[in-house]
């Protein structure tokens, strides 16, 4: 065996090794759903005549939308936001807070109204999160929010739709 051969196979064996570890060395964030919430189930050409193109492809396929489009971002109204896909509570204005980040973010959710899952679409792992109700993909969730939870929900806009007060 060649010396770069060998080489590259120790460098894939640790790398194989140290994944695992890092895997497991974040927290996981399992939600309950509310028992008062049924699920919505909806075919998919349901859901393509509910929702824009750009909707579906966030909530129905988890797309993120670019940061910085949403005008969500940027609003600081008092008010609630809810899931576009079936209208679903998940945060208040209160909850809200400007993150940088170019998405609407969240220190907190309202309680039972958002699950999450793990997504290793970056090889590694991160805490997706959706509707409660519909399944809806939201965004995910981070560890370097502010106080009080020090959690920093970061959504797309597109799966939101913000209620004045």
């Amino acid at each position: 065996m060649k010396r770069r051969s060998f080489l590259g196979l120790i460098g894939l064996g640790g790398l194989a090794a140290a994944v695992p570890g890092l895997v497991q060395a974040r927290p996981e964030l399992t939600l309950e759903r509310s028992s008062d919430i049924q699920p919505l189930e909806l075919s998919k050409d349901e859901w393509r005549e509910r929702l824009t193109s750009e909707q579906f492809a966030v909530l129905r396929e988890e797309d993120t939308e670019p940061a910085g489009s949403s005008p969500l971002d940027k609003e600081y109204g008092q008010g609630e936001y809810h899931c576009a896909g079936c209208d679903l509570l998940l945060f208040t204005s209160a909850m809200k807070y400007d993150s940088g980040t170019g998405w609407p973010s969240f220190f907190d959710h309202v309680p039972g109204h958002l699950l999450t899952k793990v997504d290793y679409f970056l090889v590694f792992p991160r805490t997706e999160y959706h509707c409660a109700r519909c399944g809806g993909h939201q965004g995910h969730v981070f560890e370097d929010g502010p106080d009080p939870t020090g959690l920093r929900w970061c959504n797309n806009g597109l799966a939101l739709k913000f209620v004045a007060a």
